[in-house]
């Protein structure tokens, strides 16, 4: 946000230096992120000076050039050589002396003492497209006969000079949404800081007197019906006769344009002037345009077509509030006016509103049309309702004097139900106890009271306090002793000379740790950790079986429509990221992610005692861990083939990820997985709970996401895996004194048995001396009978105790046969 030093010297008597002011608006929460000097004329005019042409002869070299005097109220008259073809002897000109800059069709010309054809040339008679005073460059600048030579151009000129704070202002600080917001926080800093008060006088807040307004007839009267009380709690109008709608006077045209805004008529620019000076959005409806002299505030039926002031025609939802007359909508109520009822050069009579409206209902309609407005900021933010009224005075006192025209209703007052301000208690021991110092109460009570709060008892344990209606965000006692801290100041609190310790408890075995630990196994692997926002697009679940629909957690004020529910999956969001990738050419992915996912549970029906439990929602977050895997196995080079990645490479990784978990392989359980999603893949289970799913995503999945190559994905379920780790940690064993064995078989089995059958029974066959099974080779082909295949299985053997014999090797080997040919009806090749 951006405020004017000049501006805001109208309620405070300032004379503090600006940097010392950013300071001091930095210190209580306003953080000026920025100070710039701005002027109305780009470089100031410095170095431009009013003169007077006293000679004028043809330059002696040139059929074009004139060689010209030029008094400039110096002790000699300078010699310029001019090209304009209307310069002649006696005029008031704009000249600039030798060292000035113009800034003249964006390039920056610095003046120099030179010489044109021969003849020396010590400065420059202007054009005013090379002061940048307009755009004409036919000839030169002719002032009034009686401008005085000497005088700078930039007071002859009146160029506007301003400093600009662009303030970071925070969501809750909607009372700070103006210059007289900001006036406020800085009366009360300078209230209590004696420093700053002996170099200033008269500290104190003026706001301009709106007490003279006085209505002029009642010749034309609007009424005003508020139909949504919720959205619309108080209402204010009033009408004006016979103004002329013109440009603003220069002083107002140039604030506007010093903070970023366009002027636009004086009608506008007032309440845009007034929407900044006490943050109350207003808005100037065209009177005559207003049918059945009628203005209500109500919700229209969805789907209704409503055609804004950008021309663009847009379909309204059940919940936008629309300010309409008694025929048809003229305005969105708090964020965009309509096309057909704002003022124009034409208007004669106009309808002034200044209304507070329900936060919550403009921010869903800002966020849905996606229209992002000063009013809407403000009323999203929570507007001032006690400030309706005088906003209103404020703007026709300066449109009488602007625009002329006549009062011609009392103000209309439409408010249902007066807002109750909120009253709360402050204990100074907690006070004391929250800020960490005991800080003066007469202090306390000054810097309150500075601030708009009123106090209704005083005694020594606190005060009774009733919060001012523009403190939307105050509403307990820590945000009272948060406005006591900023204002007095955080660095005036002392760092405490004592220590304070207290003992941690961590988690065995600490998540954390675990999650680092497989970040780095992965980031060394070549894997790069993405983070996507865990708000995502509610098309992603519409009409998916896998991802219902109706699970999804809906925002209730969404930031837009690609941000309105939370992620049932990690899935589409690492799409969203391939996608980027992809279409800058980089098909190499190793991709993984750690974040939470989201879902509604369905209500249970029955609490099982024979009544309805009623919909009471249940939500769910879990968190996972998801891989992506895509392009070449290895990078690009010279002596290699490129191999693409594929299942086992991700196997692999999901292998050793568990194996760095403390997960032990040989007690996992796996299943084959089919579906929407993945088009071929596994489950691996461990005590009935899925640790990961993983597989080859489907090419119907991939072409919806414009997705055009392969893509194996891994999808941990982070919170089982945790829950299944060994809590005595990871043992170290010394490494075996006895020589280990490896024994080989190739076997016929049937078509269905997996390996992981073959590995499951022999682990359980032999559990002391059998250390490792491995598939090293399988076979299919002309020389095995329909419906078998062969497995090559390797077999290590060990005995930490002795070594072992042949005999024993031989006795394990046969009973791991006999167990293979019993239970998966193998036969040995």
């Amino acid at each position: 946000m951006r405020i004017s030093l000049n501006w805001l010297k109208d309620y405070i008597n300032l004379t503090t230096e600006p940097e010392t002011l950013a300071g001091i608006l930095t210190g209580c929460g306003l953080e000026v992120e920025s100070l710039n000097q701005y002027c109305s004329v780009k470089g100031g005019l410095d170095g431009v000076v009013i003169g007077e042409v006293k000679t004028c002869i043809p330059h002696p070299n040139s059929d074009h050039l004139s060689i010209t005097t030029v008094d400039i109220s110096r002790s000699e008259p300078l010699h310029i050589v001019c090209g304009a073809s209307n310069v002649m002897a006696g005029q008031k000109v704009a000249v600039a002396t030798i060292g000035t800059t113009l800034y003249f069709k964006d390039q920056e010309i610095k003046l120099q003492k030179t010489k044109i054809r021969g003849e020396v040339s010590e400065g420059m008679i202007c054009a005013e497209d090379e002061l940048g005073l307009g755009t004409s460059h036919e000839g030169i600048m002719v002032l009034d006969p009686f401008a005085i030579p000497g005088t700078l151009a930039k007071e002859y000129f009146d160029v506007y000079e301003d400093v600009i704070l662009e303030i970071g202002l925070t969501p809750n600080r909607s009372d700070a949404a103006s210059h007289i917001g900001v006036a406020r926080d800085l009366v009360a800093v300078c209230g209590i800081n004696q420093a700053i008060a002996t170099r200033m006088d008269n500290i104190r807040l003026m706001i301009p007197d709106v007490g003279n307004l006085k209505t002029d007839n009642n010749k034309r009267r609007i009424d005003v019906v508020i139909e949504d009380t919720t959205g619309c709690p108080r209402y204010t109008g009033l009408t004006m006769i016979g103004i002329k709608v013109a440009d603003s006077p220069k002083w107002l045209r140039d604030r506007l344009n010093a903070i970023g805004l366009r002027p636009i008529n004086n009608i506008v620019d007032i309440t845009n002037y007034i929407l900044y000076e006490t943050g109350q959005p207003l808005h100037a409806f065209d009177a005559d345009k207003i049918r059945g002299e009628k203005v209500i505030i109500k919700k229209l039926r969805g789907g209704t077509k409503f055609t804004t002031l950008d021309e663009v025609e847009r379909e309204l939802t059940d919940n936008d509030l629309m300010i309409c007359n008694a025929e048809e909508p003229m305005v969105i109520a708090g964020v965009f006016g309509g096309l057909e009822s704002g003022v124009t050069e034409n208007t004669r009579n106009i309808f002034l509103e200044s209304a507070c409206f329900d936060p919550r209902t403009i921010r869903l309609t800002s966020k849905y049309h996606g229209l992002q407005t000063d009013a809407s900021f403000r009323f999203e933010r929570g507007s001032d309702i006690d400030i309706t009224v005088y906003a209103i005075k404020r703007a026709a006192l300066m449109i009488r004097e602007m625009a002329g025209g006549e009062i011609s209703s009392e103000i209309v007052d439409v408010y249902p139900h007066p807002f109750i301000r909120k009253t709360v208690n402050l204990s100074y021991d907690h006070l004391d106890r929250l800020i960490g110092k005991k800080i003066e109460r007469d202090t306390v009570k000054k810097i309150l009271i500075s601030l708009g709060f009123e106090v209704l008892g005083d005694d020594q344990k606190g005060l009774d306090l009733r919060v001012p209606a523009f403190k939307t965000d105050v509403t307990r006692e820590a945000d009272i002793i948060e406005e006591v801290l900023r204002i007095y100041g955080y660095n005036n609190v002392e760092i405490p000379a004592s220590i304070h310790s207290s003992v941690s408890y961590a988690k065995n075995p600490d998540p954390e740790k675990i999650q680092n630990l497989i970040s780095d196994y992965l980031v060394a692997n070549g894997f790069y950790e993405i983070i996507n926002n865990s708000l995502t697009r509610s098309a992603y679940y519409e009409g998916n079986t896998d991802f219902r629909e109706q699970n999804s957690v809906r925002i209730l004020n969404p930031l837009s429509r690609d941000l309105a529910v939370l992620r049932q999956t990690l899935l589409y969001n690492g799409f969203e990221t391939i996608v980027y990738n992809q279409n800058r050419k980089i098909q190499d992915i190793k991709l993984f992610e750690f974040g939470t996912i989201y879902s509604k549970v369905d209500p249970e029906k029955d609490d099982h005692s024979g009544n309805s439990s009623g919909p009471l929602l249940k939500y769910q977050e879990e968190k996972h861990l998801a891989l992506y895997l895509s392009g070449r196995a290895i990078a690009e080079n010279w002596n290699s083939a490129g191999r693409k990645v594929d299942f086992y490479d991700l196997k692999g990784y999901i292998n050793n990820v568990l194996v760095k978990a403390n997960i032990d392989l040989s007690k996992l359980k796996t299943e084959t997985l089919t579906g929407n999603i993945i088009k071929e893949g596994m489950v691996v289970l461990l005590d009935g709970k899925i640790l990961v799913n993983f597989g080859e995503l489907s090419r119907l999945l991939l072409n919806k996401h414009d997705i055009r190559q392969e893509i194996f994905y891994a999808d941990f379920f982070w919170d089982n895996l945790l829950s299944s780790l060994d809590t005595k940690g990871i043992k170290f064993r010394e490494l075996p004194k006895f020589p280990e064995v490896r024994r080989d078989i190739a076997m016929l089995v049937d078509n269905s048995v997996t390996f992981a059958q073959i590995e499951k029974l022999a682990y359980e066959t032999e559990k002391r001396v059998l250390k490792k099974v491995g598939l090293f080779d399988v076979y299919e082909g002309e020389k095995i009978e329909h419906g078998k295949k062969s497995y090559a299985v390797s077999f290590i053997l060990l005995d930490e105790q002795k070594t072992l014999t042949d005999n024993e090797i031989e006795k394990v080997m046969q009973k791991l046969v006999r167990m293979f040919e019993e239970k998966l009806n193998a036969h040995l090749r």
